[in-house]
């Protein structure tokens, strides 16, 4: 277990041994806050298997439209503008 401080120090070497396998768990004041760890690289799976355990794991919200549409256009994002005022204008 590492804390913060250390890890900022020596960030680069602690991404490389995550990379291959061994995980970091960070504390902060001394209590575990976090853990660095390899990123799971699965090939298996459809999109829509890979989307449903990111909805069971609470990662992400499902969404409500199950029709699989995707809208036709790209929309613009500024930042520091609330994501609500931005839904809104983008709906009507």
């Amino acid at each position: 277990m590492i804390g913060v401080r250390e890890l900022r120090t020596d960030l680069a070497a602690h991404v490389r041994r995550a990379a291959n396998g061994e995980p970091t768990i960070v504390s902060i004041n001394g209590h575990p806050a976090a853990v660095l760890a390899p990123l799971a690289m699965s090939d298996e799976g459809s999109p829509a298997t890979q989307l449903s355990s990111l909805v069971n794991s609470g990662a992400v919200v499902a969404p409500r439209r199950g029709d699989g549409r995707v809208p036709e256009r790209m929309v613009a994002v500024w930042g520091n503008v609330r994501l609500d005022r931005l839904l809104r204008e983008i709906r009507g």
